[in-house]
């Protein structure tokens, strides 16, 4: 495979160990590959505040220019939260974000990050937090 930036062709959304539903890889995905945008409804922090608050969303992103909201997307909202992730969120342009793979991921793994918030720790369950 080239060093496309999207292999959302090579993964599917199916139910997660972690949590609810999760993103899996279909093949193999080398350390340092682009995987997929992170692209959705870009917001303003007034709207990304009321949304959360108001409508409970927790799939926003914030890239440190833009806030994108993944709420409407058919992929990435699932991307679940591990300490011990195997992906990262790297840098895109003002309305998007690039999910890197951070380790060599195998056939059948589920994607994920770590959330990078505290609050996520009190919930987590991994053998890191426990």
């Amino acid at each position: 495979m080239n060093n496309i930036l999207n292999y959302t062709e090579f993964v599917k959304v199916q139910e997660s160990e972690i949590h609810g539903k999760g993103i899996f890889t279909i093949v193999d995905i080398p350390c340092g590959k682009d995987i997929m945008l992170i692209k959705g409804e870009v917001i303003s922090e007034e709207e990304c505040i009321r949304r959360e608050d108001d409508e409970n969303n927790v799939y926003i992103f914030w890239n440190d220019i833009n806030y994108i909201d993944v709420n409407n997307t058919d992929v990435i909202k699932y991307i679940n939260h591990k300490c011990d992730c195997n992906c990262e969120v790297d840098e895109g342009d003002e309305s998007s974000l690039k999910l890197i793979a951070s380790r060599d991921i195998k056939t059948g793994e589920e994607l994920t990050i770590d959330y990078g918030y505290d609050e996520i720790y009190e919930y987590c369950k991994c053998k890191y937090c426990i």
